[in-house]
């Protein structure tokens, strides 16, 4: 299955954000990756701006270039502003929601745990990372994967609660309540640049 097999502390130093992670490298090394990171020109092109936002959203979502087109095209053709309706998808991929559940401590793990057949989704193995999640949706962790190490060390660090899931520790599921709106949703993007570059 595709996606990002890069390094992924060099991407977190380019937008000087925790992409993938909490890295050191981001914290000793402030700066733009490569020879003339320190001594990069600050001014960028229109172009070159709606380009990185585009990049880092992708980089956010672990989401490749031709299946990020494709949501943005279904967002496009929703009502409502075309950028929320971007975000709310990607928010409502599965990989996210279980991220978000806090099932897993990065996107990355929530991939592999839906890829190993950990979680289930009203009461039925998924196996499909970008599968939409429906309001009402009830998604949890399969019986005998209850006791992984990689699942219990992440529910026990659990921090932020999200108002549009809700959790049972007890059963080890949450239930989607629906997609958030654009003021629920952390993540510091710009989805205006986004549309404005595939507008073009």
């Amino acid at each position: 299955m595709a996606r990002f097999r890069g390094p992924k502390s060099r991407i977190s130093r380019k937008y000087g954000e925790s992409i993938f992670g909490d890295y050191k490298a981001l914290k000793k090394k402030a700066y733009p990756p490569g020879q003339h990171g320190r001594g990069r020109r600050k001014k960028q092109s229109e172009y070159a701006v709606q380009l990185a936002e585009k990049q880092k959203a992708k980089y956010l979502y672990g989401v490749l270039e031709r299946q990020f087109r494709k949501t943005f095209r279904i967002a496009s053709r929703k009502t409502g502003i075309t950028g929320h309706n971007l975000l709310k998808l990607l928010e409502s991929r599965l990989d996210n929601v279980v991220y978000r559940l806090g099932i897993a401590p990065t996107r990355r793990a929530a991939r592999q745990l839906v890829t190993h057949k950990h979680i289930v989704v009203n009461g039925s193995v998924m196996n499909i990372p970008s599968a939409t999640i429906k309001a009402g949706d009830i998604i949890g962790v399969r019986e005998r994967s209850k006791s992984l190490q990689a699942v219990t060390s992440s529910l026990a660090g659990r921090g932020k609660k999200f108002t549009w899931l809700e959790w049972d520790s007890n059963l080890m599921q949450g239930r989607f309540i629906g997609a958030p709106e654009r003021d629920q949703i952390p993540e510091n993007i710009n989805e205006q640049l986004i549309v404005e570059l595939y507008s073009k």
